[in-house]
């Protein structure tokens, strides 16, 4: 893991990828910049967001976090995995028992990274701004310290 390398950021990420997917059924991200700083999240979309529409986001992501919900880890077969999830981002050494990390009954998803015990942990969620090219909608955010 990178210096930087932050689980709060990290969790937040997969708090933001699932109410994009709630919100706009589009797929989780398919690249993501995780830092401790600020992170981005890329998406295939057809247009950028409207500002009303990152303020929910942005609200939506916050109460899963102030929800105090549990970050938990379980471990599935690759096959059950793959019914499931997608896999493409998991890195080959990830094995044949894939970990799912679990955000309450929030979000679920297959992932090897380090992740905080319990949303509150986050902290607050702001998105920075966003911009849209090429079928792609990048999502910028930071974590209040």
């Amino acid at each position: 893991m990178s210096k930087s390398y932050d689980p709060r950021m990290h969790s937040a990420e997969h708090i933001l990828n699932q109410t994009m997917v709630r919100m706009f059924n589009r797929g989780r991200s398919f690249s993501a910049h995780i830092e401790k700083k600020k992170s981005k999240c890329d998406y295939r979309f057809d247009r950028n967001l409207k500002q009303q529409e990152l303020d929910i986001i942005e609200e939506k992501v916050n109460e899963v976090i102030n929800a105090d919900m549990k970050v938990t880890e379980e471990f599935i077969p690759r096959e059950e995995a793959q019914n499931k999830f997608n896999l493409e981002r998991l890195p080959d050494e990830a094995g044949d028992n894939i970990r799912i990390i679990k955000i309450g009954d929030y979000d679920a998803c297959p992932c090897i990274g380090m992740h905080v015990s319990s949303s509150k942990e986050i902290g607050g969620f702001k998105i920075i701004s966003s911009s849209y090219e090429d079928g792609i909608l990048r999502i910028r955010f930071r974590l209040n310290e």
